[in-house]
């Protein structure tokens, strides 16, 4: 096991990295290796094959070959895992929703954080609307981390969102740990509607720089007017943000989970990795 090296993020014993195969994921494998070296973190890599009865009966020629495939994928990331020193295991898992076997997977291991991709940009109609992240991040465990293919956390520079609300407070409290860890510039952002909720979102972030102060971090802040999730974007792209740390509101029914929240439409446009704390 490689010995801890500053450790961004606290309490990450073990980390479940969940991977589709393709280039989306690459970014949460790559990722997923540096933080588990880092943090002396058990890795385990999963991989879902997709099926139902009927595939398997009339298709069960390609479904051999498809596992056989993720097979050796797997033991591929195995191979990196092991030339780092980690401790690593894969394993391949069938089913017809990756969603439900990734938090399955994640409540038997008891994982501190799930690492899983994030496909390329798409209209705001789209943005991981019942997708396998979505419903990942809507009944995880823990804390889920999204990363897209060509993002790498360096924690230089991290934002927080704040609302002001309970689940953002989370949020604001990982982001200190984390930027007091990497010795990081931490960004607080409050977005507002309209000019009349400025003394709002002044007292939010006013509430991060009393906090960040106390543990000794360097803070800026800003309380933009405009759309939550674009201003979010926006000024990570715009001032070097390598890691956004957001909330959310728990667990929710399918059919609601997330869809239309700023942190849904965040992980989809933000270029680089969303810390989804629950």
């Amino acid at each position: 096991m490689n010995l801890g090296q500053s450790c961004p993020i606290a309490r990450l014993a073990k980390i479940l990295v969940a991977t589709e195969r393709s280039a989306f994921s690459e970014g949460a494998v790559r990722e997923a290796i540096n933080l588990a070296k880092k943090c002396s973190s058990t890795l385990y890599v999963m991989s879902v094959v997709e099926t139902n009865p009927e595939y398997e009966t009339i298709g069960a020629e390609f479904l051999q070959k498809e596992e056989q495939e993720a097979v050796q994928y797997l033991k591929s990331i195995k191979t990196r895992a092991s030339e780092e020193m980690l401790t690593c295991e894969v394993f391949l898992r069938r089913g017809d929703s990756p969603s439900r076997l990734i938090v399955e997977e994640a409540n038997q291991k008891k994982t501190d954080m799930i690492v899983i991709g994030r496909r390329g940009r798409r209209g705001l109609e789209k943005v991981l609307l019942g997708s396998a992240a979505a419903k990942v991040i809507g009944h995880a465990p823990c804390k889920v981390l999204v990363v897209p293919k060509a993002a790498r956390i360096e924690c230089k520079n991290i934002l927080v969102a704040t609302d002001g609300s309970e689940y953002a407070d989370k949020a604001v409290a990982e982001a200190i740990e984390i930027a007091k860890q990497c010795g990081s510039r931490l960004i607080a952002v409050s977005v507002i509607h309209a000019e009349e909720g400025k003394e709002k979102a002044e007292a939010n972030v006013g509430g991060v720089v009393s906090a960040a102060q106390k543990a000794g971090v360097a803070i800026e802040t800003t309380t933009p007017i405009g759309k939550p999730y674009e201003v979010i974007s926006e000024t990570s792209a715009g001032r070097g943000v390598d890691l956004i740390v957001m909330g959310t509101y728990g667990k929710t029914g399918l059919k609601k989970l997330l869809m239309g929240s700023t942190t849904e439409k965040v992980i989809g446009m933000a270029g680089c990795a969303v810390l989804v704390v629950k």
